[in-house]
């Protein structure tokens, strides 16, 4: 009898736990990407995770895998792709080879400055850019300030457009970028970022282009010690959701991590802007020469791009969007 009385409430005990269990199921989303834990970009999205487990009462979560333990960017993009990861983070520039409108955010000084990149980003043409990739299973959720790309080199500073002649300059894999170094007189050379440490100092190319951070967080000072800031393009990262994970949501979860991330998106911003002052602080302690030259000659030297798109109405039609965007001073 003893014995019966034991197991009857054991089994109660086991249903009570098994139905709390039920209750407290956590969605667990897992985001990879390849920058390192110190990049700002990364802690934007660990403000995310925290905002998603807020927003959600703890339902939801995320799982961060950084500094490429996934795969590098291209091979996020395509697991998102097949159902196999849940989220990513990826530069503009890669994603124009999957989503072609990102193309337009690649183009050489299409921002007039921060404030309009901002306002553009924010505004109808961001939400336009970010939906488009829903055509090719790639839903974009916000865009993450990655500042203004300029090049670093090895052996010579460069004053000029002129002085990029002959140089080896590493770009990402995108042909926007490719068409902008040769306008400039270089030679574009594509190489994966985790790949491009080694690269410069073995001499596989003489230089590349980022910004500040990323120059920073790379160590790619260490080789290179001269910095230009000419800052040709402002390419923004990506926060990307596979549109199978997007559709296993409900249309409550779909909110809290839409949410989580704006937030996270405006709160990058200052992270971004305080580590671009932190890390060129760092590289000239380091011994780089940084190098502030007139824009305008580069400018000039990648304004036929442009005409490039005028047999091309949608690209064309964003362009002028963009350009029609009115400058806020929103964060």
């Amino acid at each position: 009898m003893m014995r019966s009385i034991q197991l009857l409430f054991g089994l109660m005990f086991l249903v009570l736990v098994l139905g709390c269990g039920d209750e407290k199921k956590v969605k667990v989303l897992r985001l990879a990407h390849g920058l390192d834990i110190t990049h700002p970009v990364h802690k934007g999205m660990e403000f995310m995770a925290t905002k998603l487990e807020e927003k959600s009462g703890g339902k939801m979560q995320l799982a961060i895998y950084p500094s490429g333990q996934l795969g590098a960017e291209r091979e996020c993009l395509e697991l998102l792709q097949i159902g196999s990861l849940d989220l990513t983070k990826v530069s503009a520039a890669v994603l124009e080879n999957f989503a072609p409108g990102y193309e337009v955010l690649s183009l050489p000084y299409i921002f007039r400055n921060r404030e309009h990149r901002y306002a553009a980003l924010d505004g109808v043409v961001g939400q336009q850019l970010l939906d488009e990739g829903e055509k090719y299973r790639l839903k974009g959720l916000c865009f993450y300030d990655a500042g203004s790309r300029s090049f670093y080199t090895k052996g010579k500073p460069v004053q000029t457009p002129g002085d990029l002649r002959g140089l080896k300059i590493r770009v990402q894999k995108s042909k926007t970028a490719v068409n902008m170094i040769e306008q400039l007189g270089g030679s574009p050379t594509p190489i994966a970022w985790g790949e491009l440490y080694t690269a410069l100092q073995q001499g596989v190319v003489d230089g590349a282009e980022n910004n500040p951070p990323s120059f920073f967080f790379s160590r790619h000072y260490e080789v290179c010690k001269f910095y230009t800031i000419n800052e040709h393009t402002s390419v923004p990262d990506v926060l990307i959701v596979g549109t199978s994970t997007w559709k296993s949501l409900t249309p409550e979860q779909q909110g809290w991590l839409k949410a989580a991330a704006m937030e996270s998106a405006i709160h990058q911003r200052v992270l971004w802007q305080a580590s671009e002052q932190e890390c060129l602080a760092a590289v000239k302690e380091a011994g780089v020469e940084i190098v502030y030259p007139p824009k305008e000659p580069f400018a000039e030297k990648v304004r036929s791009m442009y005409d490039d798109y005028r047999e091309q109405p949608e690209m064309m039609e964003l362009i002028e969007q963009i350009k029609a965007v009115k400058s806020t001073t929103r964060p």
